[in-house]
């Protein structure tokens, strides 16, 4: 429940500086290599939503693939969670590109106003914590931390 209540955490504080009272979907991408299940995600979001302002909003899972480059050929290729050798050389020295991701995407409210969420630098210690109003339509949020 944890990584839900940073995502819940990160979005009302990110609605609540737009002046949002409701939020109606929140949007996130999850790597794969994480190892966090979507229906533990949905199953604590619909427990930690209710009487908050994201009452009936939608969670969105958006699910990214591994991918990695091997810094010996520097060949780029996808490969699943448990067979990350290079495909060419078979070297074991790779670098992960894709399938790490733990981000808000998106936070759509009642009044219309998608609040879009780029991935910060560096995860703070909480999420949200360091959230930023970008301008009237656009806020940045930061990557939500591992439990």
């Amino acid at each position: 429940m944890g990584i839900t209540q940073g995502i819940l955490a990160a979005s009302f504080d990110a609605a609540e500086k737009a002046g949002a009272t409701r939020i109606t979907e929140i949007r996130i991408t999850v790597g794969e290599l994480t190892e966090i299940q979507e229906f533990a995600l949905d199953f604590a979001f619909q427990a930690l939503t209710p009487d908050t302002m994201a009452e009936g909003a939608t969670l969105v899972v958006t699910t990214v693939a591994p991918s990695s480059r091997c810094r010996v050929c520097d060949l780029e290729y996808d490969h699943d969670r448990f067979e990350m050798l290079c495909p060419v050389c078979g070297s074991f020295d790779v670098e992960p590109l894709t399938g790490r991701e733990l981000q808000i995407d998106s936070i759509s409210a009642d009044d219309g106003t998608e609040l879009l969420a780029e991935q910060a630098d560096n995860a703070p210690d909480q999420a949200g914590a360091d959230a930023e109003q970008a301008d009237d339509t656009s806020v940045q949020t930061a990557d939500i931390p591992e439990e």
